[in-house]
């Protein structure tokens, strides 16, 4: 089949050193143009991969050539220019999260839909196969009945000028890392928890929040607590705890593609440790997406207006 013609709209970070690069690995994918407001950041982030360097978002939507963009701007940013790419018939595929305003996320998703088009989330450890693994040995009784989860992502302090400091690009810890643990909790425990508390906390000097915590429950009565921050020692992980044991696992977030992960599962007999496989989940996220541009039918929006709907839930009740 013809590879999927593909712009990247922005030069992020994530972008130059993550997506990119996996993108000309990936056969399946042509890698046409590269766009930035300014044109000598276009020319110099396109050059390593022989593609055409275009100045300006809307320039790069007029490419009749492509068939699909990733777009990993500014939070803030993206409403916008998922928005124009969906109606310039592009696929697109988003960075998290896809917008920061929950009736927005629902607009996007509908307008998708009504257009024939994927829009999917850029989400990426959800494709890391050692989290279905967790869920196997959840489902098969290893520790006993679920009772409760937890789950952590924090990074170091960010340099001033990030553009995570700046609330009018969608800036904040929340948006940038604490979509991760919530997403973690979505992901294994369903679309219906509710949240019984939240906090978010800024340190002295910035104009977004720095980190939080939230409490929610399963309608069943498991207890979910999620921490998140970016001016924190470095953190990634979650534990899931039965009536009879309990699952660790660490690095659970953003695992370099040779990480070979580490269950640890407890029991009464003691702790076991099961090694998995390395995967690389860019290169999984990237071909879930070309799947569903071929099938002709996006991911199911269902977890994606989960989140976006928590994210909402949880600043709404946060306390300063």
């Amino acid at each position: 089949m013809k590879p999927l013609r593909l712009g990247v709209m922005g030069c992020a970070e994530i972008a130059r050193r993550r997506m990119l690069p996996a993108m000309a690995a990936d056969e399946r994918i042509e890698l046409v143009a590269v766009a930035s407001r300014d044109g000598r950041t276009a020319a110099e982030t396109a050059r390593p991969y022989g593609c055409r360097p275009v100045t300006g978002y809307a320039e790069l939507l007029g490419l009749a050539e492509l068939d699909a963009v990733y777009v990993p701007l500014p939070a803030a940013l993206h409403a916008e220019w998922v928005a124009a790419a969906l109606d310039a018939g592009k696929h697109v595929l988003a960075e998290k999260p896809l917008t920061t305003e929950v009736d927005r996320t629902r607009e996007l998703v509908g307008l998708a839909e009504r257009r024939g088009l994927v829009l999917m989330e850029n989400v990426m450890f959800v494709h890391h196969p050692g989290h279905e693994a967790v869920r196997r040995l959840v489902a098969d009784g290893a520790i006993g009945e679920l009772r409760s989860f937890r789950a952590a992502f924090t990074i170091p302090a960010l340099p001033p000028t990030d553009i995570r400091h700046r609330p009018e690009l969608g800036g904040g810890a929340l948006w940038d890392v604490g979509v991760y643990p919530l997403r973690a909790a979505l992901h294994f425990l369903g679309d219906r928890l509710q949240v019984l508390g939240a906090t978010l906390e800024t340190v002295p000097g910035r104009q977004v929040e720095t980190g939080g915590a939230v409490l929610l429950r399963t309608p069943e009565g498991v207890t979910v607590q999620l921490e998140f921050g970016m001016e924190h020692a470095y953190r990634s992980g979650y534990e899931l705890v039965g009536s009879t044991g309990r699952i660790a696992l660490e690095r659970a977030f953003t695992p370099p593609a040779d990480h070979r992960p580490v269950l640890r599962l407890t029991g009464a007999s003691g702790t076991e440790e099961i090694e998995l496989p390395a995967a690389d989940q860019v290169a999984l996220t990237l071909a879930a997406f070309t799947a569903a541009v071929r099938a002709g039918a996006g991911p199911a929006a269902g977890d994606c207006l989960a989140q976006a709907g928590l994210l909402d839930a949880v600043r709404r009740a946060a306390v300063r």
